[in-house]
């Protein structure tokens, strides 16, 4: 029973030991042979988040697209995905509350209108996906 206890504990530290030794080793070695950065475009990814984290919640429409434009695809005049202008693969989505006029119609349905007077409620941090196209 001894034996087996120093057995255990022996072969814990020496898989201890393995596990401080590929991390170490791993830690140093590049990422990858082949990855390379580019400073022009790490620079305009910099930029480009700066410029898009300027608009804010309580911000207006005409705010919005003066950094970004609108996207294809299902929308309401309160609720739409937009593309940033330098780059359409990049999105946010965004809820607006209405300006100068009801949410809402008598039946209850959202409205479709839209005014750059609408003050955005939500923004969702940028993201990458692919084009929607009407």
């Amino acid at each position: 029973m001894i034996k087996n206890r120093y057995s255990v504990i022996g072969l814990s530290a020496l898989l201890l030991f393995s596990f401080l030794i590929v991390f170490a080793t791993a830690k140093s070695r590049p990422v990858s042979e082949n990855y390379q950065e580019s400073e022009s475009n790490t620079q305009w990814i910099a930029s480009s988040l700066k410029q898009m984290q300027t608009v804010k919640v309580g911000m207006t429409r005409a705010d919005l697209l003066k950094v970004f434009t609108t996207e294809g695809g299902l929308s309401t005049g309160l609720q739409r995905t937009y593309v940033y202008k330098q780059c359409r693969y990049i999105k946010v989505d965004v809820e607006f509350h209405a300006v100068g006029r009801p949410d809402r119609d008598a039946e209850g349905r959202v409205t479709l209108v839209e005014s750059e007077a609408d003050v955005i409620t939500k923004i969702s941090k940028p993201y990458l996906d692919w084009s929607v196209a009407d």
